[in-house]
């Protein structure tokens, strides 16, 4: 439940001040109608929203929170100042910037942040003694320990009435009011889709190094599908994984929320079907290349193949779409190189690195707050430039030594998927390089010139 005063930096006043509700009162509606159901215990009730000291933990306990979020504050704990300028490069402290001389006055430190949690979690256990509760646990929903402050002369507090939210349905009154370990249902899928098909198959590459290929079918219920594989390959060998298309899987269906998330090195999902929302979220070295089914009698180009936000987070790896993606593509992105046939609104928002590469139309306010990374739109029709946000990037063509990089993107983008736009552009590539419009941030621009290496025929290094 997070309350309307949270969230990032760079949100707008007039979204502040006029969007969302207090976290008290989502908190306490959502509290009542879980014991009202039957359900409070089934169910970890997470808050935040300007959570700042001893006094908001408990009254977020007595409320009903489970867990408590703090975020604004360990920020400032390491030096934020709230310029409120998070998305345009210039954070005076170095804390939300690209730019190496504003980041070299970073002076954070983690025991700064821990400090500020001791001292926050002594507030409450001082308010909770105080009350008579031992364990925070005891403390979860206790309302009756709330009681509205009387006698204040202000001319809006004096007539609010805050007992609906001091409220217990009358039917749960003597029941558990928090969340009770074991009292959560099994899921009715029981173990995950790793562990029940990948993680098998895997085990050779995993534990030898060898490389396997397994194919099987996939469902929409099936959430997160390699991300188990990633973790044991990364326990097992490291952060580096192993090389490319070691571990090989070729799934056929309709994956479920967070396909091929933090996807490890070595680890290659093929989907011959669709994906739904956060498809390569926080990919992590590994490929994940979504093509239509073989049955399909569609054209991918026009047809939507992976859902919104795909590749939220992504640090590093290869992804390859052949069809259209949904909203917010590749947002946050810092690492991954990316080819999609076409995405809706809001793409590469937040981007610092990687390149992304799009074989189709786009959606408005691409680029917003993009403040690293490339991003190259094929653009035939000069369709694209009143859909770019121009707040934080500049338009250029294809220069000579990104040409082969984007065109080796483009003809791995038709191996991995079969795709016939990047094929036929593959056969005229010297009249369609021509066609791309590169978007990319000045000061990336700038360091990518400080960093490449002055040898001759040199190529920018996009990753």
């Amino acid at each position: 439940i997070a309350g309307h005063d949270g969230g990032t930096g760079a949100s707008p006043l007039s979204s502040i001040q006029s969007a969302g509700v207090p976290w008290e009162i989502g908190l306490a509606e959502t509290q009542q109608a879980l014991l009202e159901s039957g359900l409070r215990t089934r169910v970890v009730l997470q808050t935040d929203g300007q959570m700042r000291t001893g006094r908001d933990v408990v009254i977020g306990g007595l409320l009903g929170a489970d867990e408590i979020g703090l975020s604004t504050a360990p920020l400032i704990a390491t030096g934020c100042i709230m310029m409120r300028v998070c998305h345009l490069n210039t954070c005076p402290v170095g804390v939300a910037t690209q730019d190496p001389e504003l980041r070299a006055r970073f002076s954070g430190k983690p025991e700064h942040v821990i400090n500020y949690l001791v001292l926050v979690a002594e507030e409450s256990r001082r308010l909770m003694a105080a009350l008579g509760v031992r364990r925070f646990s005891d403390l979860v929903g206790r309302t009756e320990l709330l009681r509205q402050r009387d006698g204040l002369d202000h001319w809006k507090a004096s007539s609010l009435d805050l007992s609906p939210l001091l409220a217990v349905p009358a039917k749960a009154r003597r029941a558990p009011r928090g969340f009770v370990p074991g009292d959560a249902k099994e899921h009715p899928v029981g173990a995950s889709f790793d562990e029940r098909k990948l993680l098998g198959p895997a085990a050779p590459a995993i534990e030898r190094g060898d490389p396997i290929s397994y194919a099987t079918t996939v469902t929409n219920i099936d959430l997160a599908v390699g991300g188990r594989v990633s973790n044991a390959l990364v326990v097992a060998r490291g952060p580096d994984g192993l090389a490319e298309d070691t571990i090989k899987f070729d799934l056929t269906g309709s994956a479920g929320q967070s396909a091929g998330a933090w996807l490890a090195p070595g680890v290659t999902i093929n989907v011959a079907g669709d994906v739904n929302d956060y498809a390569g979220k926080g990919l992590s070295g590994g490929v994940l290349a979504v093509r239509p089914a073989a049955t399909a009698g569609y054209r991918a180009e026009r047809n939507v193949i992976a859902g919104n936000v795909a590749l939220y987070g992504a640090t590093a790896g290869k992804a390859f779409f052949r069809g259209l993606a949904g909203e917010r593509f590749a947002v946050r992105n810092s690492g991954a190189l990316a080819v999609v046939e076409g995405i809706g609104e809001h793409g590469c928002e937040y981007m610092t690195g990687g390149c992304v590469v799009v074989l189709g139309p786009t959606g408005r306010n691409f680029a917003a707050g993009m403040s690293g990374g490339i991003a190259c739109i094929w653009d035939p029709e000069d369709e694209f430039p009143p859909n770019c946000n121009m707040g934080m990037v500049e338009l250029e063509p294809v220069h000579a030594d990104g040409n082969e990089f984007l065109r080796g993107l483009v003809a791995e983008h038709e191996r991995r998927t079969g795709s016939t736009v990047a094929a036929g552009l593959l056969e005229r590539w010297d009249e369609a390089a021509s066609e791309f419009v590169v978007v990319i941030p000045p000061g990336f621009r700038a360091a990518l010139a400080h960093t490449a290496p002055p040898a001759k025929g040199r190529t920018i290094n996009l990753a």
